[in-house]
């Protein structure tokens, strides 16, 4: 269920040591695979919606919003307007998702990716704001598998997709760049124009 894989990320990322976050987007991408309609917000007009969707109380899709595959959103949310939510975009309670595009990431409760984002196959911590322009990269060039640094040793993701890791409350300046593979410190502030690898 969508809820305790949530919850199993709240625990992990509470600890603020890195894991291998990648084993939660798997159990997140099979369990979205099967969620069925569930609308309890408001989609305003002019929202197109490709897939199955759950949406909860007092959320609401604002106009010009494209959904593409399954999505999951919690409570209390604010989507839009002109937002891009790609399958297996797991948006929990509280969260803002303004005009970017959401692939295959957990965005957990009170984060806001308002302006002009990219974040892909990444898991975001609790009331993380990414300041407009922010990107997450999401695959190498050389298309090799995704690496990641913890606890001082190299782990091969095996994904030849893997975004960043941010523990609670990150705040990104506009137009930042995190690495794919990257682990961002709870509490972290990157500059305007900064670079995480």
């Amino acid at each position: 269920m969508i809820l305790e894989i949530i919850k199993e990320c709240e625990q992990l990322i509470s600890k603020n040591q890195p894991f291998e976050y990648w084993k939660l987007l798997e159990k997140s991408e099979k369990e979205i695979s099967g969620i069925e309609n569930k609308i309890e917000g408001e989609i305003e007009e002019f929202v197109a919606i490709k897939g199955n969707l759950q949406l909860g109380s007092g959320s609401i899709i604002k106009s010009g919003s494209r959904i593409e595959g399954n999505v999951y959103i919690g409570k209390n949310c604010v989507i839009g307007p002109n937002a891009f939510l790609r399958s297996g975009a797991v948006i929990c309670d509280n969260c803002h998702i303004g005009t970017c595009e959401i692939k295959n990431s957990i965005i957990l409760e009170g984060s806001k990716v308002p302006h002009y984002s990219y974040v892909g196959d990444s898991v975001i911590g609790k009331n993380c704001n990414l300041g407009a322009g922010t990107k997450i990269a999401n695959l190498r060039h050389d298309h090799s598998n995704v690496s990641v640094n913890i606890n001082g040793k190299k782990v091969d993701s095996g994904r030849k997709k893997l975004g960043a890791l941010l523990f609670d409350k990150v705040k990104t300046g506009v137009n930042s760049s995190i690495n794919c593979g990257a682990i961002v410190e709870g509490g972290a502030l990157i500059l305007p124009n900064g670079f995480r690898k």
